[in-house]
């Protein structure tokens, strides 16, 4: 049964990863082409993806790094002493989490790290919409000229 449930996660993480790498190139669904008059650019999704990233790591390392003068996340509502690197791990999810707007709340933050994590939640939130206005843009401009 184990294996079985491997196999299908496998597959279905194939099945993703290509219907994701479809969408870049402009294909329909199945690999039909048919969205290549698409106005989705390969350039500005691998953008968004690596600022995302940046993000999502710079802010981790904020809170690893406040982290050694004092506690700011808490986690199942107890405040408690870790390693650096069970600190470091803690830190970059709590950055994905909150970037991301999900919000779980296992791991809370305390103190400065509040005003962090809503600073963070905040670039997560805007993010996007900065970069659909940017295609937007590069349409209204294409028309014009």
């Amino acid at each position: 049964m184990n294996l079985f449930l491997w196999v299908t996660v496998l597959i279905i993480c194939f099945i993703m990863f290509k219907s994701i790498v479809g969408f870049i190139k402009g294909e329909g669904p199945g690999g039909i082409p048919g969205m290549q008059e698409s106005r989705f650019s390969k350039e500005l999704f691998y953008t968004l993806l690596i600022i995302y990233i940046i993000v999502l790591i710079g802010f981790g390392l904020i809170y690893f790094i406040v982290s050694f003068h004092q506690v700011i996340l808490m986690e199942y509502g107890e405040m408690r002493k870790a390693g650096i690197l069970e600190s470091m791990i803690h830190s970059i999810y709590f950055s994905g989490v909150t970037l991301l707007t999900i919000g779980y709340g296992d791991i809370a933050p305390v103190g400065i790290g509040r005003l962090i994590a809503l600073v963070q939640a905040l670039i997560g939130y805007v993010l996007p919409t900065a970069f659909v206005l940017r295609i937007v843009q590069g349409e209204r401009m294409k028309e014009k000229g």
